[in-house]
This record gives structure tokens, sequence and C-alpha cells, in this order.
């Protein structure tokens, strides 16, 4: 049995990251591939003498069109291989500037410009966002950001890993990420931005931790959340949710959600409960 991972999603979300950080990660990645012959690839992948284990398949509208993915998707899996799919996306004001930036060409261009290009292919891609195992919100991330995301997500998984759980820690002035399950707000503890010897240092530095975790309310918020998400993950697994992300956000994603990420995550593992930890915010 292969394991696969099809890569799609919003032109300039970033795919051509995805693609070369998951070839740095050991994945035998195919880019820009048409999704009619996806069928014709698995026969070479799942033939006698393959040695290739994990395939990365990066389909845009360059390899000829989305319209046979799903289906192409659903052949590969009643063959009994494991196979997900990985939707990139960002805000359309993220893609048209970073269009605009680059003054490349939309795939999906149209006479009417970059806005309606970009409206016609989230029309089209729809259905294979909604079937995604895992969306990806690229529009707040650098390309190094979104290669540390993905390493962090695909890096330290053995193949046939079912549940990737991911704790993403942001600041809510800079908007709520469009890629994650579950949200929360950490606003109700003090803010140490406001203790000026606690202003320049992060939640991942001890006097923050300490200013924090020493809170009797944020031990009690983290035990309850401990025992949900101990509870929430096998069930979800059970469901066959390949990815849970947790959300947890304050007002600049600095100090307070970067330090209940880092400690929740490690209450998890402690559960046994393989957990990352990416902190989009804290250097901002």
């Amino acid at each position: 049995m292969s394991e696969y991972l099809v890569v799609t999603g919003m032109s300039g979300a970033g795919r051509s990251t995805a693609g070369a950080t998951l070839e740095d990660l050991g994945w035998f990645v195919i880019d820009n591939m048409p999704s009619a012959l996806i069928s014709k690839v698995s026969e070479l992948v799942d033939g006698s003498g393959s040695e290739l284990e994990r395939v990365a398949l990066v389909v845009g509208r360059g390899g000829g069109g989305f319209d046979d993915l799903l289906p192409a998707v659903d052949a590969l899996r009643a063959a009994r291989n494991r196979v997900r799919i990985l939707f990139l996306d960002a805000a359309d004001d993220v893609l048209v500037r970073r269009f605009e930036g680059t003054r490349r060409r939309h795939p999906q261009a149209t006479a009417r410009g970059v806005e309606e290009s970009i409206t016609d292919e989230r029309r089209i891609l729809a259905p294979i966002r909604d079937r995604a195992d895992l969306v990806m919100d690229t529009g707040e991330l650098n390309v190094n950001q979104l290669r540390t995301r993905l390493m962090e997500v695909f890096g330290g998984e053995e193949p046939g890993d079912t549940m990737q759980t991911s704790i993403l820690s942001f600041g809510f002035k800079y908007g709520v990420p469009l890629d994650v399950d579950l949200v929360f707000d950490c606003r109700f503890l003090p803010n140490p931005y406001w203790d000026e010897e606690l202003r320049s240092h992060s939640g991942l530095e001890e006097p923050v931790r300490e200013f924090v975790l020493g809170r009797p309310e944020s031990a009690e918020f983290l035990e309850k959340l401990e025992d949900l998400l101990t509870m929430l993950i096998p069930a979800y697994s059970r469901e066959g949710k390949s990815y849970l992300t947790v959300a947890m956000g304050c007002t600049g994603g600095r100090h307070r959600s970067v330090a209940l990420a880092e400690d929740l995550a490690r209450r998890l593992a402690a559960r046994g409960l393989a957990t990352t930890v990416f902190h989009r915010d804290v250097e901002r």
C-alpha cells in the first residue's frame, strides 16, 4: 500500500513551495501533475519492483485542470492506498497582491482582471476544498514560514500515521487563520505587553511563561482544554480525520497564546498524543 499526498489549492497560495519542501522531506514529488494521469502514475508506483512509499502529486491549473481530480482520488482510495489532500489557500486580497507584485498572469485569467479570475478559480475549487484533509492558510506566511509549517506537519510523520495534531498560536489583530478546526481566545488573561519588563520578551521565554502560566486561571483553562482534546482527538481519528489544528489567539500572538500553546502541546505529548506547534505571529 502506497501513501499519496495530493497538493492543490488557489494559484499563488504556495504550491511550488510545498512541492519543493516535500521533496526535501523525502517525498517523491511530481509537479504540475495532470489529474487525468494520476491513475497511470499509481499503476507505476503500486507495481511490482517499485520502492516508492510516499508520493506527492502537485495539481494545478497548469497541469491540465481539476475536473478529474476527485474521481482520481476516489480511485486511489478504492485501491486501498492512503490518500490525503492538502489544499493551500489565502484570502483574495492576499492573492491579488501576490499576482500584482510578481506581474504573473493568473492561470484562470479572463479579460475582467485578476480579482475576477480568483473568484472563478475559488468557485471551481470549492468541491475540492470541501474534501481536503488539511486546508492550510498561507496568507500571513512568508516562504520560510510556509516551509517551516509544512516541515512541522509532514516532516516527523511515519508512513501510515492517521492523525496529526497541530497547535497554532496567533494574534487576533492579524486575523484569525482560515485553516483551523478549533479556536480558543486567550485574551481573558492579563497581557504581559503592558509590563515594561516583559514587553520585549515572547511566550517562548521564561519570564513571560512564568507570568502567563503562573496564574490559577491559566492552569484551570489548560487542564480543561487538555481533557477536552484528549477526548476529541481519538474521536476525530475514528471518524477518519487526518489533521486537527487547534488555534490559540491573543491580541498580538506574541505572549499569552504562545506560552499556552507550548504548554498545551507538552501536556498532550505527555498523554502520548503526537503534536506539533507553530507560532504564526511571534516575530511580529
